[in-house]
C-alpha cells in the first residue's frame, strides 16, 4: 500500500497552483512590486473593508461611494492585503464581494489612470492587478460577486475573478475598455472567455455591450438575478443564496474548490493527481467518518 501512495514529482504548474499566495509575476518578469506600491500610495481615497463572519462567510466591500466605488491606488493596495488575509483564514468557506451604497464599482480611479499614463506604468499596474485577482480567484473559498448598480471597466473585470455572480434586476455590467482605447488589463478578457466562451466574449468586449441582468443571465455571466430589495436586504439575500453551497466542514468546501480549479487550470493528468492528493487529506477524517455513520440518511 505504501508504494501506491507514493507521490511523483509535481510539474511547475501544479506546484504553482498548490502554493496559495504565489504571484504570477516577480522581478524575473521585470515587475518591481515594492516600487509600484510606493507610487500607488500617492492616490488615496476609499477603502477595501473585510468582515469575516463566524459562519465562514467573508464580506469584502469596495467602499468609495463618492466616486461610485472607483478603485483608487490605495484601494488596490488594500485589496491585496485583504486577499492575503483571506488566504490565511483557515475557517473560511465563502466570500461575497460587493460595493457600498448599492453600486458595485465604476472601475479604476481616473486620477490614478491619468498619472500612470506611460506604457511602463500600464504594464506594471497590469501585472500587479493580475497577481491580486488571480490570487482572489484561487482562494480556497467559494466567492460570489454581488452586482448592484454598475460594474464598469475594472469593476467588470473584478467580478470575473469570483466563482459566481449575482445581479440585481436593475444592475448592469459593461467592459468599457475599447472606448478607453485599451483592452482589459486585470485578466478580465481571459477570465470572461472562460466563463462565457470566446465567441460571446469577443462580442461583449468589441461591442462594449451593456449587459443588463437578463442578458448576463442568458450569456452565463450571471448565475441568478435577485429580487428587488434595498442594499442591506440584497446583501442578506446573497449570503442566504451562498449558504447552500458552503454548508459543511471548511476542509471539505475548500478541497472542493481546489479540485474544481485544478481541473480548469491544470492538464488532465495533473488535475487527477491533485484530486487524489485532496482525497488523501479527507478520507478517514472526521467529516468522512461522520458522514459514513449517517448511512442512508442522504436519501431522505
Amino acid at each position: 500500500m505504501a508504494s501506491v501512495l507514493k507521490t511523483p514529482s509535481m510539474s511547475v504548474r501544479t506546484k504553482l497552483l498548490h502554493q496559495i499566495g504565489l504571484p504570477l509575476y516577480n522581478t524575473s518578469h521585470g515587475f518591481h512590486e515594492a516600487e509600484l506600491k510606493i507610487k500607488l500610495q500617492e492616490f488615496p481615497g476609499g477603502s477595501i473593508d473585510l468582515q469575516k463572519k463566524e459562519n465562514g462567510i467573508g464580506i469584502l466591500t469596495l467602499n468609495n461611494p463618492s466616486k461610485r466605488n472607483a478603485i483608487s491606488g490605495v484601494m488596490m493596495l488594500q485589496l491585496l492585503e485583504k486577499v492575503t488575509e483571506l488566504e490565511n483564514w483557515t475557517e473560511g468557506k465563502g466570500l461575497i464581494v460587493h460595493g457600498a451604497n448599492a453600486t458595485f464599482s465604476s472601475g479604476s480611479d481616473l486620477n490614478a489612470v491619468k498619472a500612470l499614463g506611460t506604457p511602463e506604468y500600464g504594464v506594471a499596474l497590469c501585472m500587479f492587478m493580475q497577481n491580486t485577482l488571480t490570487r482572489l480567484m484561487r482562494l480556497p473559498l467559494i466567492s460570489v460577486a454581488l452586482v448592484q448598480g454598475w460594474a464598469l471597466g475594472g469593476g467588470a473585470e473584478l467580478i470575473t475573478a469570483c466563482d459566481l455572480r449575482l445581479m440585481t434586476r436593475e444592475s448592469q455590467v459593461r467592459f468599457v475598455h475599447k472606448e478607453m482605447g485599451i483592452v482589459p488589463s486585470w485578466g478580465g478578457a481571459t477570465r470572461l472567455a472562460q466563463i462565457i466562451g470566446s465567441r460571446q466574449a469577443l462580442k461583449v468586449l468589441s461591442g462594449a455591450l451593456k449587459l443588463d441582468s437578463e442578458y448576463a443571465l442568458k450569456l452565463g455571466l450571471a448565475d441568478e438575478v435577485l429580487k428587488p430589495s434595498d442594499g442591506t436586504e440584497c446583501l442578506e439575500d446573497a449570503q442566504e443564496w451562498l449558504q447552500q453551497f458552503v454548508q459543511g466542514p471548511p476542509e471539505v468546501i475548500r478541497a472542493l474548490k481546489r479540485s474544481v480549479y485544478s481541473g480548469r487550470e491544470l492538464c488532465f493528468q495533473e488535475a487527477l493527481q491533485t484530486e487524489r492528493d485532496l482525497v488523501g487529506t479527507l478520507w478517514g477524517g472526521p467529516a468522512n467518518l461522520t458522514a459514513i455513520a449517517m448511512k442512508g440518511k442522504f436519501c431522505k
